[in-house]
């Protein structure tokens, strides 16, 4: 396990022990007042691993933690599924890519194929959440990711640093908030390696609101939700997200936007079709 990763580990139970309120968990106040947070005593004895070990774990020291152990930790401290795999992927359970893992430039022409068949906006995303493909009803809604340089064709990148797209997102806190809470879930294998430090390190300079919530450690898997677009040309878009991931190239994920019925999403994105011919 990296030394980032290490450190990444302990700190995220540091905050998730810290957040715990202790009468939920039948437990008395620290002190007179104190109704957050259990005592690293606590979690230890309900894990069955020592105190010392269990400081070491949180203190990013060199040792090794089974599966068994982070799962029963996870249990203590009321993990949800996403954050206990975030936690098992932090503690080396899952495949560890290697040194270029994550970088992926363009879409094989086989889900090129596929991208281009859809009438709504779809597109590639590489595990470092570069967009590695697009549809022409993508570059529709959002007109500016043909231009965009290959360094700064990045999903996370771009709802961060691109006010055009700001602009047209009504719930960007909301959405940026789950971007980067989803991101994480899916990083903790790459914690350490040099392109995923760079993009941070870059997030982080780049963006306050980045360094904000990337400091908060939210983590949550993916889930299809509703996605709503002020396009400059044509208003109100909006759309069910969901994400699939190919079978035969499960290092790719596809974004779909599908227009919601009863709604003029789809007689408006016939319109920017029309524009765009």
């Amino acid at each position: 396990m990296s030394e980032e990763r290490r450190r990444e580990l302990g700190q995220f139970l540091r905050d998730r022990r810290g957040n715990l309120v202790r009468a939920e968990l039948g437990l008395p106040p620290i002190g007179r007042s104190r109704t957050l947070g259990l005592r690293r005593e606590e979690v230890a004895s309900y894990a069955a691993v020592s105190v010392t070990w269990y400081t070491w774990l949180e203190q990013g020291r060199e040792i090794n933690a089974s599966r068994q152990v982070l799962e029963a930790i996870a249990r203590v401290l009321g993990l949800t599924s996403a954050e206990k795999s975030y936690l098992l992927a932090l503690g080396g359970y899952t495949p560890v890519p290697t040194a270029h893992a994550g970088v992926i430039e363009e879409t094989p022409a086989h889900l090129q194929r596929l991208l281009d068949t859809l009438e709504f906006p779809a597109f590639a995303v590489a595990p470092d959440w570069g967009i590695a493909g697009w549809n022409r009803a993508y570059a529709g809604l959002y007109s500016r990711i043909a231009s965009v340089g290959l360094a700064d064709r990045n999903l996370l990148w771009l709802i961060f640093t691109d006010p055009h797209l700001r602009e047209m997102l009504p719930d960007w806190e909301e959405t940026s908030r789950h971007f980067v809470a989803e991101f994480r879930a899916e990083a903790g294998a790459r914690l350490g390696s040099e392109a995923h430090t760079a993009l941070i390190n870059r997030l982080v300079e780049a963006s306050p609101e980045f360094a904000k919530l990337w400091g908060d450690r939210g983590v949550e898997r993916f889930a299809s939700r509703q996605r709503v677009f002020l396009h400059p040309a044509v208003g109100e878009l909006i759309f069910e997200q969901h994400r699939l991931v190919p079978s035969d190239a499960p290092e790719l994920h596809l974004v779909m936007y599908a227009p919601v019925p009863g709604t003029p999403t789809s007689a408006r994105m016939r319109e920017l079709a029309g524009v765009g011919a």
